[in-house]
């Protein structure tokens, strides 16, 4: 059940959502990886009927063309076809682990959209289940160009030590989800979305020790929140210790559906982006920008800007893995779980 480098990844998708949709896209622009089977449970989906799907960015979904793949109508289906090396999870994130844990125990490996989990300690429950290389987190984030731009200054070390960071993401009401803020199922706003810059945090400058949130609630969960790391008591720190702070949640107006946006300092530059989406089409942006400490701007030309190109990155990245290859640092599912348990320790936070 494993690629050779010269063998395009076989994939299967598990859940035909709005990721999985997106997924599509990827593995269908792909030059190493091939889509070649996915499971529903819905049969208008399963006879290749994806026109009902529409999301926040992206085409929405159209027919397809399902001859000559598995189709299956639940995951067993896939885990017995032999010729599939992967399965890319999109289910709901209450139904990840399980799901996980039988995809693991057949021995084939797993991409699972984020959450990995709904809680830390059931993450950490499938990293003991998992072989080496063998489950990886599809965190998005660090292949869009704005904050690969980041991971890549942090790896190559052209600025220097990252030493501040703020990290802001805030969507209108998510009404069409009803679930929302149900922490079996979805765990409101921290989980399913300021998990990305809590995963961005845990790339860029190490594990904290703590958190400092006040936040306002709604059935029990963070709604709207203002957090600051503490990272003076870990071991990852220097004599400089990062200064790093994460904001955002549910607005109660529709009329901005999405913003995020970050501005992190490092001992040589500080680096600001930021993108805001409107009810009425219009967006706003501050473009990626350097600021050198000697007073120099450069303003860093990142192309065309397609979102599903992001996921097509991701998808040759974990391709690469299952040809034999490193594991990618932002797709090791460790750090997605220290992401959930950066959540938590604001869940947590004493400070109210």
């Amino acid at each position: 059940m494993s690629s050779t480098v010269n063998k395009p990844m076989r994939a299967a998708i598990l859940g035909v959502g709005f990721m999985g949709w997106i997924h599509t896209l990827a593995y269908q622009r792909s030059q190493t990886a091939e889509l070649v089977g996915f499971a529903s449970r819905d049969a208008k989906k399963r006879a290749g009927d994806w026109r009902g799907i529409q999301g926040n960015f992206g085409p929405p979904g159209e027919q397809i063309d399902v001859s000559g793949m598995n189709v299956s109508e639940n995951l067993d289906g896939l885990l017995a076809d032999d010729s599939i090396d992967l399965i890319d999870v999109c289910l709901p994130p209450h139904l990840h682990v399980d799901a996980i844990r039988q995809i693991l125990a057949a021995g084939k490996k797993v991409l699972c959209e984020k959450p990995l989990a709904l809680s830390a300690d059931a993450a950490r429950s499938l990293l003991e289940m998992a072989a080496p290389g063998q489950l990886m987190v599809a965190h998005i984030l660090p292949f869009m160009p704005a904050y690969r731009f980041l991971v890549d200054a942090q790896l190559d070390g052209r600025f220097g030590r990252p030493i501040t960071g703020r990290f802001s993401r805030t969507i209108s009401p998510p009404d069409w989800i009803p679930d929302f803020y149900d922490p079996e199922r979805i765990g409101g706003p921290l989980i399913d979305l300021q998990v990305h810059d809590a995963h961005l945090a845990r790339v860029l400058f190490g594990m904290p020790s703590a958190a400092h949130c006040v936040s306002h609630k709604q059935q029990g969960v963070p709604k709207r929140y203002e957090t600051i790391l503490d990272y003076s008591s870990s071991p990852n720190s220097d004599d400089l210790v990062p200064v790093v702070s994460l904001a955002g949640g549910v607005i109660d107006s529709p009329a901005r559906g999405f913003t995020h946006g970050y501005e992190v300092s490092f001992e040589q530059a500080t680096v600001r982006f930021e993108f805001a989406a409107y009810n009425d089409g219009s967006t706003d942006t501050i473009a990626l920008t350097v600021m050198h400490n000697d007073g120099r701007l450069e303003r860093p030309e990142l192309g065309e800007q397609d979102p599903i190109d992001g996921f097509v990155s991701e998808i040759d990245a974990v391709a690469a893995v299952v040809a034999g290859g490193h594991m990618h640092p932002v797709l090791d599912a460790q750090l997605a779980t220290d992401a959930l348990t950066i959540c938590e320790l604001q869940m947590t936070s004493p400070r109210r």
